[in-house]
């Protein structure tokens, strides 16, 4: 008998010290309060500090803006770019330089909008946390990869190849970039899909069945932002996007079931 109560005891400690630890990870570790006018002034310094260290890397790739969009005239092999307006290319290298700074500073930016949100996160989503930032990176980036080697240069080959005998491909400057522009972080963004897809799971909100049982939807979805994202309104362009769409999704429900979600 006394043994029987000695592990009773004990059972009653560890379910006490579980419901403890339980109870931790949905605490504020900080515990520091402030006030509406406190949090605007911590969320303007932040919004500052973004501003400034973009504007300075705009800035440094403006001095180098030759070598990157040459870069970026890479995919567009055999075509001769016109400046058909006084300033084209100065506009559209201020342009590049933009989205090339603003590229560069995303590691900073995102650093700043975690510091404002931190304060606010319990212990329990402050581990979700790394791994979203990082898993959000490096597929945005991946993105970026997989638009440049493959999507932009699909496009782009179809195009010129569909009116080759026909028109002389000489293009604008200010087009070329807008265009290339769009599919490079259009494909940034869709390759968001698995993070999305982990924090629903993670949260409880959608579980891997519940992805599955929808895939006919997912079908179709992906059809339609494939030809919303893409510029071009070529099949091939739109079936790569299309088809990385899909893979990205049926790889989040892997990843939600090895959650056990």
């Amino acid at each position: 008998m006394p043994l029987s109560k000695d592990a009773d005891t004990l059972v009653d400690i560890e379910e006490d010290r579980f419901l403890a630890d339980n109870d931790s990870l949905d605490e504020l570790p900080g515990n520091v309060e402030m006030s509406l006018f406190e949090h605007l002034e911590e969320l303007r310094m932040r919004m500052f500090y973004a501003l400034v260290a973009t504007v300075i890397a705009a800035i440094g790739c403006f001095i180098i803006v030759k070598p990157i969009v040459q870069l970026l005239e890479v995919p567009a092999k055999g075509v001769k770019f016109l400046q058909l307006a006084p300033g084209e290319y100065f506009f559209v290298s201020v342009q590049v330089a933009g989205y090339s700074g603003l590229l560069i500073v995303s590691p900073f930016i995102l650093y700043q909008i975690i510091q404002f949100v931190l304060p606010g996160l319990t212990r329990r989503e402050r581990h979700f946390l790394g791994p979203v930032v990082l898993g959000s990176s490096i597929l945005f980036f991946a993105g970026l990869i997989f638009s440049y080697i493959l999507l932009i240069p699909a496009a782009l080959n179809f195009l010129i190849n569909y009116g080759a005998e026909v028109v002389d491909q000489l293009w604008s400057i200010d087009k070329y970039f807008k265009f290339v522009l769009l599919l490079l972080f259009s494909a940034g963004l869709a390759f968001q899909i698995p993070v999305i897809q982990l924090l629903l799971g993670s949260l409880g909100i959608v579980s891997s069945q519940t992805m599955i049982s929808g895939w006919r939807y997912v079908i179709l979805g992906a059809v339609v932002l494939g030809a919303i994202l893409t510029p071009s309104t070529d099949p091939l362009t739109q079936s790569l996007l299309a088809g990385a769409i899909l893979g990205l999704y049926f790889s989040g429900i892997g990843l939600v079931k090895l959650l056990g979600k």
